[in-house]
């Protein structure tokens, strides 16, 4: 139990620095699926209570948390959220300016798209995103600070259900189990049957000329 809040504590510490700064509302902003061959990529952006009592328990970098209870701290925090707003940029995106810049624009959409403006954003990574707000990078913002976990949370869930509609309408891709990254069953399919339209070709291109200059592949 002491350990457990301990982690709470240290999770608050980049919120309690902006609090004693005078900021009243901070928001967190990360991002689902820059990695994948397939699907959008996921942002949402929130603006959570702060207070005694209203902390959410479990809030944690979402790899790290299993699916189900990763959906039960999805329903809590849009519940409990002051604001919140997930947006998504589409594979044709992806390919037409890049996964990183595609990643930046859906940032700045769902921050903006905040029913509520907050003082200071957090932004999971060690880039900028083009916002007229207060921001802060933290680098594995979502194990270090509760906002930003809590965005990671709304963003996986939200990514995840997307891509089991997909399985749904493309099944020999595995989107279910996969989620749209390249595992070998996933690359496996692309092979026997092609790319499919939620596929980036940009992506499947890369991985193509790697397998061809030999060298190491990262998806």
């Amino acid at each position: 139990m002491q350990r457990r809040k301990k982690i709470e504590r240290d999770k608050l510490a980049y919120e309690k620095e902006m609090l004693t700064l005078g900021a009243e509302y901070i928001a967190g902003v990360d991002e689902v699926g820059r990695g994948p061959l397939a699907g959008p990529v996921v942002c949402a952006a929130v603006i959570l209570p702060l207070g005694e009592g209203e902390l959410i328990e479990g809030v944690d970098d979402s790899k790290k948390i299993r699916e189900e209870k990763r959906e039960q701290l999805a329903a809590l925090i849009r519940e409990r959220a002051i604001a919140y707003k997930i947006c998504l940029e589409s594979p044709e995106t992806i390919d037409e300016i890049n996964i990183l810049e595609a990643t930046k624009r859906c940032m700045k959409r769902a921050v903006e798209g905040l029913s509520v403006q907050p003082d200071i954003v957090f932004v999971d990574g060690n880039f900028r995103i083009r916002i007229d707000l207060p921001q802060q990078n933290i680098v594995r913002g979502d194990a270090l600070s509760y906002s930003i976990g809590a965005a990671s949370i709304l963003a996986k869930v939200y990514r995840d259900a997307l891509m089991r509609e997909y399985d749904k309408e493309y099944p020999c891709y595995g989107f279910a189990r996969n989620k749209g990254y390249g595992t070998a069953e996933h690359l496996a399919a692309v092979k026997e049957f092609g790319p499919c339209p939620i596929h980036r070709r940009s992506f499947l291109k890369k991985i193509s000329a790697e397998k061809e200059s030999g060298a190491p592949q990262n998806f």
